[in-house]
């Protein structure tokens, strides 16, 4: 009887630890411990205080960068101005989408906007790129996809997609779940019926008649990236309204507007920029150009949905944080590389090393473009990196910030992480010269700007992530 009574408070105590482990204290919500991971491609810039501003004679007079004290938290940045070839993955990724979902709309259309049958699924057509209710072959069907196949698909999800097909971009719109298993098929000897070559020749292709040397050329005004944000700043000087308000939706072509290399620069050639530069092997890892402020900022979306996407199919709960633009005064602080007071990012106020080799791609003398054996951008990686691994925070070509430009700005900003929000103010401060650019334009401290819309052949862009985790300063 004992030997009984023991046991039976021995499995109470077990149960009762088991369900209630903090044993009535306050403990916290315990989770795996987090480590800072930093993403590929990125430096770790560490948080401190530094001189913003111009150390310099302002030779110009622009009057508009005086010096102040500035703090800053810890943040990522990208070693290298974005390239070409990282920009085609988005170019890419978009186009992929574009041409799966026209493909989906196709397959509903022809179904009869109902489900098809197993028999029609299976068959070698149109049907292959029907939105994807289905699990893999070697997965069980979730309850998730039972509820869209059950419920969501008949009617409801459907008539959803439709009520929205003809929205205008500024309201939310529904989607179809693509079918990323089938090929896209480009050789018109391999279309899988002719609903398939109606879409690629009617809908993705230009007329043939706009064709250059008998190729098919992509319609690029369709690749457009569609995606939402939310605005923070009125959302929290607003707080008893509905969050929907502040919502903001958006589709952006953004395929890079090649012909800047023409448009630039009256009265000179460069056709050959224009044919080649974005789409060429030879440029991939040449810093992209020809992409206004909104484009780098779909940019930067994009690739934050494609890290957290993935770290969701690993079922990690955690996100990775969100990609964006740099503030003005987070490029100047990682442009300066920990050196207070310097005018470039190599420190010194000289533009040649003690070899007489220039320190950067800009245009050194009157009409001399090539004394820095450039004519125009050299890869991204060219000359040696600033002490926090940045390489071309000065020339090559400027960069976007996310910052709006006003002259006095910096008159009134706060000292630490410092960032005016004004969404009215088109002009957008851009940093670090260019291949173009006199020396000037290449001191850290120089400000410059350009309108969100506009596009240049001399103005490209590099993100940054905010830290997770401690914000140790140095």
């Amino acid at each position: 009887m004992k030997k009984f009574i023991t046991i039976s408070m021995f499995l109470a105590l077990l149960i009762g630890c088991g369900n209630n482990q903090n044993q009535g204290e306050l403990i916290g919500i315990k989770g795996k411990k987090f480590f800072p991971n930093k993403p590929f491609g990125m430096v770790e810039v560490p948080g401190g205080t530094f001189i913003m501003g111009s150390s310099d004679e302002d030779i110009i007079g622009t009057n508009d960068n005086p010096t102040r004290t500035v703090t800053l938290r810890t943040f990522y940045m990208d070693e290298t101005e974005i390239t070409n070839g990282e920009y085609r993955q988005f170019v890419e990724w978009v186009k992929d989408s574009i041409v799966r979902t026209k493909l989906a709309e196709a397959a509903v259309e022809e179904a009869g906007y109902e489900f098809p049958t197993e028999s029609e699924l299976d068959e070698v057509g149109i049907y292959t790129y029907f939105p994807n209710f289905q699990p893999n072959e070697d997965d069980e069907q979730t309850a998730y996809q039972t509820y869209l196949e059950e419920y969501s698909f008949q009617g409801n999800f459907i008539d959803k997609w439709l009520e929205t097909f003809d929205a205008p971009d500024t309201v939310f719109h529904y989607s179809l779940p693509l079918n990323k298993d089938p090929d896209i098929e480009w050789d018109r000897d391999d279309y899988v019926d002719a609903i398939y070559a109606s879409i690629i020749e009617d809908s993705i292709y230009l007329p043939e008649s706009e064709w250059f040397n008998g190729e098919p050329s992509i319609n690029t005004e369709i690749l457009r990236y569609r995606y939402s944000t939310i605005n923070l700043t009125e959302a929290a000087q607003n707080p008893n309204l509905n969050r929907s308000e502040f919502v903001e939706h958006k589709a952006l072509v953004i395929y890079p507007d090649t012909t800047v290399w023409i448009k630039d620069f009256k009265y000179s050639y460069n056709e050959p920029m224009h044919n080649d530069y974005f789409w060429h092997r030879a440029y991939s890892d040449y810093p992209v150009v020809g992409v206004s402020w909104e484009q780098a900022k779909a940019f930067a979306h994009w690739r934050s949905k494609i890290r957290n996407d993935f770290l969701r199919s690993r079922k990690k709960r955690l996100r990775g944080g969100n990609f964006r633009l740099p503030t003005e005064a987070e490029w100047e602080y990682a442009a300066r590389g920990g050196l207070e007071s310097a005018i470039y990012p190599w420190g010194g106020p000289y533009l040649i090393d003690d070899r007489a080799c220039f320190l950067a791609n800009f245009k050194p003398r009157r009409g001399d473009y090539a004394a820095d054996n450039s004519l125009y951008t050299v890869e991204a990686d060219s000359y040696q990196p600033n002490d926090y691994g940045l390489y071309n925070m000065s020339g090559n070509v400027s960069e976007w910030t996310i910052t709006p430009y006003y002259k006095e700005s910096n008159e009134y900003v706060i000292s630490f992480n410092p960032y005016i929000s004004n969404r009215n103010n088109r002009r957008k401060v851009v940093r670090g010269g260019s291949w173009k650019d006199v020396a000037h334009f290449l001191k850290v401290a120089t400000r410059d700007y350009e309108y969100a819309d506009s596009t240049r052949s001399y103005i490209g862009f590099r993100l940054v992530r905010d830290f997770q985790g401690s914000n140790d300063t140095q």
